[in-house]
């Protein structure tokens, strides 16, 4: 005989259903954030290599002051396209440790309402 009876269940089922449905748009709207992201490093992903080739006709034609300067700000740019694309990383991260999570979450549940708890 189990502790709760079948109203609790039902009750835990309702939460259940609950939990799941929430999980998914959290999972959805993650997927959504990550698509876009995504398409927006690769689209802009090219920009550095057109800088830095644009960087070095003009470092030639600077004085060297303003050409280390514009050297400075390049190695700048190249490491904010560094973080960008960690950036669209740790997003896929989340969303993997997301679905794993909610898989886990679920299962639990499953477990525990055919035990008969």
């Amino acid at each position: 005989m189990g502790i709760f009876t079948n109203g609790d269940r039902r009750i835990l089922k309702e939460f259940l259903m609950k939990s799941e449905h929430n999980c998914h748009d959290i999972e959805k709207e993650i997927d959504e954030f990550l698509v876009d992201l995504q398409a927006e490093y690769d689209e802009n992903s090219y920009i550095m290599n057109e800088f830095s080739e644009f960087v070095n006709e003009l470092r030639e034609k600077l004085h060297p002051s303003d050409a280390n300067k514009l050297m400075e700000f390049s190695s700048r740019l190249t490491r904010v396209k560094h973080c960008a694309r960690k950036g669209v990383e740790a997003l896929r991260e989340i969303s993997r440790d997301q679905r794993k999570m909610t898989r886990d979450t679920f299962r639990d549940y499953e477990e525990y309402l055919h035990l008969g708890y």
